[in-house]
């Protein structure tokens, strides 16, 4: 076990370390001379670089970014570098994933039974739904605070227990276990690509001089189609889990501090999706939504600390 956790924190130290690496690559990219207002003219969009309604199609917001991007290659951005940052992003997802069979084959179940697992486990999903994002939409921008939430996340995860222990009771339905929190992940990995497409929108008149920066209206449709993808991993995380509460506790819900979080933060996404699509909620205000919805997540992940309750496991 000891050559399980040595090689676990060399795996984990290299992810860290690769993407402090990808910040600065990005941050180079992003905010270099190249990347500044004369070296290209900003995409145009149906409400403008600045504001305006988002375009219901979806593929014209990205097009229009995409053309963007390639004009800013042309107009000499870094684009090397670019690549690197991407591919050192990956290679520290591909470390984490690692670390995570790394820990499930010396243990027999999977890597989800502590907090430190579930923190690894975390930054797993969010540079998943990040990478397919920024495959998508070219938002290289959100990894600006994507990136330093995961590099938080893996110190908060190595200051934890990394002890490989027996399971509690509660913990010994695997399969259960193990699509509850896979999905439970997933989700809080798209809501953290959510919380960035806002925190960008809500910045963007501050940083217009930066012509890679994409608009206003690529912004909200990214927050907007993350968001789609966290409400029903959230609601599969909350079905699963009270099918596993059942089994391990004898009851499907019993507000536990820890359920009642995730409840309040699938109602978050829940009420941004139903102003958005009834209301028609845009802009400033559904992106406040986004940060308020990523909140409830960090709650609901952290909260056990201050509230105990049945999901404290360490």
């Amino acid at each position: 076990m000891n050559n399980v956790l040595s090689i676990g924190q060399f795996l984990l130290t290299s992810a860290m370390a690769i993407l402090v690496l990808a910040v600065v690559c990005d941050a180079v990219v992003l905010t270099g001379r190249g990347a500044r207002a004369q070296a290209v003219p900003a995409p145009a969009g149906p409400g403008g670089a600045h504001g305006g309604k988002a375009p219901d199609d979806a593929a014209r917001s990205r097009a229009s970014h995409s053309a963007h991007w390639a004009r800013a290659s042309r107009a000499g951005l870094p684009r090397g570098l670019a690549l690197y940052a991407t591919g050192f992003t990956a290679i520290a997802l591909a470390l984490i994933t690692a670390y995570l069979a790394l820990r499930a084959s010396a243990t027999g179940y999977s890597p989800f039974a502590n907090q430190h697992e579930f923190a690894v486990s975390f930054t797993f999903g969010i540079l998943l739904m990040y990478l397919i994002a920024e495959f998508r939409y070219r938002v290289r921008w959100l990894s600006i605070v994507v990136l330093p939430v995961v590099i938080a996340l893996l110190i908060y995860a190595d200051g934890q227990d990394k002890a490989i222990k027996p399971l509690v009771p509660a913990l010994r339905n695997s399969l259960m276990l193990t699509l509850h929190v896979f999905f439970a992940v997933l989700a809080y990995g798209a809501a953290c690509v959510s919380f960035a497409a806002a925190v960008f929108y809500l910045l963007h008149p501050h940083l217009r001089r930066f012509r890679s920066l994409p608009s206003r209206e690529v912004l909200d449709d990214v927050g907007y189609k993350s968001a789609t993808a966290t409400f029903p991993l959230l609601t599969m995380m909350t079905v699963l889990g009270a099918v596993w509460a059942n089994t391990a506790w004898g009851r499907y819900w019993g507000w536990d501090p820890k359920e009642t979080a995730a409840l309040v933060t699938w109602l978050v996404y829940g009420a941004y999706l139903h102003a958005r699509v009834t209301r028609g909620w845009q802009g400033s205000r559904s992106a406040w939504l986004l940060i308020l919805g990523f909140a409830a997540v960090l709650f609901a992940y952290f909260g056990n600390h201050f509230f105990g309750g049945l999901h404290s496991y360490g």
